[in-house]
């Protein structure tokens, strides 16, 4: 019995420490494959000497002299383009002519280097500092004023069940419901704020501070599915691409996010015992569907320019009504509305920098897996694999801004823009390309600076949970196209 006993307690021991494991071996994983293919290719391809100095010092745009093919083997909308004197950037590469029918073929690094990814993260947070003591400072009045508690009890019936270990009308409710709401308008800047304080009000009914709770993964995975009514940035750059249609893609990313959402509903329902079809949660489902829905119906009566007023109209005016709401409800309260505010900005300083270490070693690592070309291997055998399966290669042609949006925003939007000159912006891999960007959330930061923020260690199955959420959107995003743009 006691070989027996010895091997149930290491298994025991090694499943429980499994969990804490999947973030660092992601992160490890990533430096060591990014480190195993940048010394293949320098031995092996003698046109990648300098890459080791690419990982390290190099900067984003920087370009490499690699070969000269035929301008035959272009895509058409490309070669009309180099027709016409351009230099053209295309899946990484910058095109330029070199006579009788030849082009010279420069690699362009894909992001910068260790030093400046450094560099970018503390930047990256400092800008956050600002934004974060804005909101932060007016969450605090709302606290303050009793406006929160007044959210938690609109919501409580639907988030006490899929929060069930939340108490009854505590402030995450509201929190939750801040962050939710400009997720949903695509306010970025204001969602970080309300999603880190979201965070910290769960982290206080955390018994072990380090392991993450079922209420702050389920919250995690349902804001990385990235749900939006109205994707306006990426109608944006489709506008700037002179696209006759851009707003087309606005219904197919709507219900691939949605789709996205349900997923990870279901999925961390499933693993937390969460009964889904439970009357109020259907209810809710329902009603968001039915919101949705007519949200949908009344776009579609609109022109691009129309599509723009309207959205930046109800994000910007929302933002504007909850400063005015929450100021005059303090008012009314006779809170201190000011000294509230100053306290609760402090925090905003406080929770940038606590992130910048865990948003440095993320991004060093997808710098690193970027420039060592590891993304672009991933990218040729997938592409092999589609082309084997007989796939259509229209899909292949846009599925790098799929594979590329957990680990980067910019990566994916520059992905985007670069599959929308190649292929065109109305056809059917640039709108597809659209969707997928729109389809999902960048992963990864959102685990490294949410996590981080609140110094989880152990994520469970976050991750997990959250790339097949992701999954779901791509899929979803794939069988939409077909239905709206073949």
């Amino acid at each position: 019995m006691g070989p027996v006993i010895g091997n149930l307690s290491f298994m025991t021991c090694y499943l429980l420490y499994l969990p804490i494991m999947v973030l660092s071996r992601i992160w490890s994983a990533f430096i060591l494959i990014a480190l195993a293919v940048a010394l293949g290719r320098f031995i092996f391809q003698p046109e990648q000497q300098q890459i080791f100095t690419q990982m390290v010092t190099g900067k984003s745009g920087d370009t490499t002299y690699v070969k000269e093919v035929d301008a035959a083997s272009l895509p058409a909308g490309l070669a009309e383009q180099m027709a016409s004197g351009q230099t053209v950037k295309w899946e990484g590469l910058q095109l330029a002519a070199s006579g009788d029918g030849k082009l010279k073929v420069f690699s362009l690094q894909a992001t910068n280097g260790v030093f400046d990814t450094t560099k970018d993260a503390v930047t990256l947070c400092i800008g956050l500092i600002g934004i974060m003591a804005l909101f932060l400072g007016f969450m605090n009045i709302a606290e303050q004023a009793g406006g929160v508690r007044f959210l938690s009890r609109i919501i409580g019936p639907f988030f006490s069940k899929i929060f069930p270990e939340v108490p009854k009308n505590h402030p995450a409710m509201g929190h939750m419901v801040m962050n939710f709401s400009a997720n949903l308008l695509g306010l970025d800047n204001a969602a970080t704020p309300f999603g880190i304080k979201s965070m910290e009000s769960l982290q206080e009914l955390n018994p072990d501070k380090t392991r993450a709770t079922n209420a702050q993964i389920m919250f995690l995975c349902l804001h990385a599915s990235g749900l939006t009514l109205i994707p306006t940035v990426i109608i944006a750059d489709r506008v700037a691409l002179k696209s006759q249609f851009p707003t087309e893609i606005f219904i197919p990313c709507m219900i691939a996010t949605f789709v996205a959402t349900i997923t990870a509903m279901t999925i961390v329902s499933v693993r937390q015992g969460i009964r889904v079809f439970q009357p109020v949660i259907i209810a809710w489902v329902m009603g968001i569907t039915a919101v949705f829905t007519a949200l949908i119906l009344y776009v579609r009566t609109l022109d691009i320019k129309g599509v723009q007023l309207f959205s930046t109209s109800l994000s910007n005016g929302l933002i504007l009504l909850i400063f005015l709401l929450i100021v005059a409800g303090a008012i009314y309260k006779k809170a201190p509305v000011f000294d509230a505010f100053i306290d609760g900005a402090k925090g905003g300083f406080e929770t940038a920098v606590k992130i910048i270490p865990y948003l440095v070693g993320l991004l060093v690592a997808i710098s690193l897996l970027r420039n060592s070309g590891a993304f672009d291997f991933v990218m040729d055998g997938i592409k092999a694999l589609f082309a084997f399966a007989g796939g259509d290669a229209r899909i292949v042609d846009a599925l790098p801004t799929a594979i590329l949006k957990p680990f980067s925003g910019s990566g994916a939007r520059a992905m985007m823009i670069d599959t929308l000159k190649a292929h065109g912006p109305d056809s059917f891999t640039g709108n597809l390309a659209s969707v997928f960007r729109g389809s999902a959330d960048t992963t990864f930061y959102i685990i490294a600076v949410y996590f981080g923020a609140v110094g989880i260690k152990n994520t469970r199955y976050a991750v997990g949970a959250m790339l097949l959420a992701d999954l779901a959107g791509i899929i979803t995003a794939i069988t939409v196209s077909y239905l709206f743009f073949r």
